[in-house]
């Protein structure tokens, strides 16, 4: 007998515990091109770099399995110019054993969680690129992954009421 039951607390079994592993991770595609030394343009520009960042998460045909992946646009064009120096794409994801989460959190979950965890790998990855291209290294600053997310819901939400309008 548990002390809990000695001491007659009959509360129902807490919530399952959440169990998440990253059980691999890999580059599905990327590119980078040096737009810049293509031209032959030369002397000192002062970058300015936009990004972009799509996420997408879709069930594995193993049970509890996902995968979930970031894909980045970064394009650097010189300061006051339209002179792009240079454009990387990559599409990084990361393959995942998620338990104990219920259903109706599971896809913020795997859309904001799961990238959290894959995102310090992609910022090593975008800053060796770079680097390797010819360009100072791009340490990326942080994503808020909540925030993104509920950016997306609030458009699929402003999309769904225009065609209801319509």
């Amino acid at each position: 007998m548990t002390e809990d039951t000695a001491a007659g607390n009959t509360e129902a079994p807490a919530t399952p515990q959440v169990k998440m592993r990253v059980l691999g991770q890999f580059i599905r595609d990327m590119s980078f091109e040096n737009v810049m030394a293509q031209k032959g343009v030369g002397g000192d520009v002062q970058p300015e770099i936009s990004v972009q960042v799509n996420l997408d998460a879709k069930k594995r045909p193993v049970e509890n399995q996902y995968e979930v992946s970031i894909k980045l646009k970064l394009t650097s064009k010189a300061k006051g110019m339209e002179d792009v120096l240079f454009l990387c794409e990559i599409d990084y994801c990361g393959l995942f054993h998620v338990e104990g989460v219920p259903d109706d959190q599971l896809h913020p979950f795997l859309l904001i969680e799961c990238p959290r965890m894959l995102f310090p790998f992609l910022r090593r990855i975008v800053s060796d690129i770079t680097r390797d291209g010819g360009f100072p290294p791009v340490n990326l600053d942080n994503i808020d992954f909540v925030a993104l997310y509920r950016n997306e819901l609030m458009r699929r939400q402003a999309e769904q009421s225009q065609k209801t309008d319509a």
